[in-house]
């Protein structure tokens, strides 16, 4: 398989604290490298456990003068079963793995591009691509990340009911979603800006000319289809309603090398958007 793109000066190793023993945010963690421990960056916080204590990750050497880390957490190890996954955890990958789909013009849906930009704005939302196609159509996209999966999607608490499921259910047939995370209570929303984005897709399909389109990075390869997930209702009615009114509802996967390199496998992994 082609690789089509790559990250450079990798290091495969474990999480041993996060936060950090010597910066408190949540978003930097202690690694091993080599017989010490450094700092690195941790975008994803704990990735709900793929980053967290104990995890093995893959880094890679950042520039130490503009940041007091080292290295960033890019990938995840996961092995189960006989089975080993690289699986892509850091937000902002996603959206470079777009930016070169579109250069290489990778994208079926957006075959007929001719020219894109990133971070453009419209209404109250700066979204992560801008584009025009060749019939001078234009079009609005925001990318989202998605490392999580698993055989049942419902919250993290309920999970010890389904796990029958891991020896029934074949590794390679989990179900990719989005989002999760922490919340104060179960009505909260996972993420506010990423409710405001499909809102304002919506919004842009029904007042403009323009094609509006979300798109989910699936960067793992044990999962048969991809959902907006059960755990945040309210997320997943509003791409619901936001695919009935027009809004492209994307799923694009890819595939990971231990050693950093990365395939495009396809664009239109499943997407289950009904009961």
């Amino acid at each position: 398989m082609e690789y089509f793109y790559e990250l450079s000066e990798v290091f495969t190793t474990e999480v041993v604290k996060r936060p950090s023993l010597y910066c408190k945010t949540p978003y930097v963690a202690d690694v091993k490298i080599e017989e010490g421990t450094e700092m690195a960056h941790s975008p994803s916080l704990g990735c709900c456990g793929l980053a967290d204590k104990g995890s093995k990750v893959i880094v890679t050497k950042v520039d130490s003068k503009k940041t007091k880390c080292r290295y960033r957490v890019d990938l995840a190890l996961l092995e189960e079963r006989g089975f080993k996954f690289v699986i892509g955890i850091n937000p902002k990958i996603a959206e470079n793995i777009v930016d070169r789909a579109l250069t290489l013009n990778k994208l079926s849906f957006l075959s007929n591009c001719v020219s894109f930009s990133r971070e453009k704005k419209i209404l109250n939302s700066r979204f992560d691509f801008y584009g025009k196609l060749e019939d001078n159509t234009e079009f609005y996209m925001e990318v989202k990340n998605v490392p999580l999966a698993d055989y049942v999607d419902v919250p993290k608490k309920e999970r010890k009911k389904y796990l029958h499921l891991n020896n029934e259910m074949e590794v390679h047939e989990k179900i990719a979603y989005f989002p999760d995370g922490y919340r104060k209570t179960g009505s909260d929303v996972v993420s506010p800006r990423a409710l405001k984005h499909i809102e304002e897709l919506e919004q842009l399909k029904t007042t403009t000319s323009y094609r509006a389109i979300l798109c989910f990075v699936i960067q793992r390869m044990d999962v048969k289809h991809f959902q907006p997930s059960y755990v945040d209702p309210t997320y997943r009615n509003a791409v619901i309603r936001a695919a009935k009114n027009g809004v492209e509802i994307r799923a694009i996967q890819v595939e990971w090398s231990e050693d950093g390199k990365c395939s495009f496998v396809r664009d239109n992994l499943p997407v289950l958007l009904s009961d």
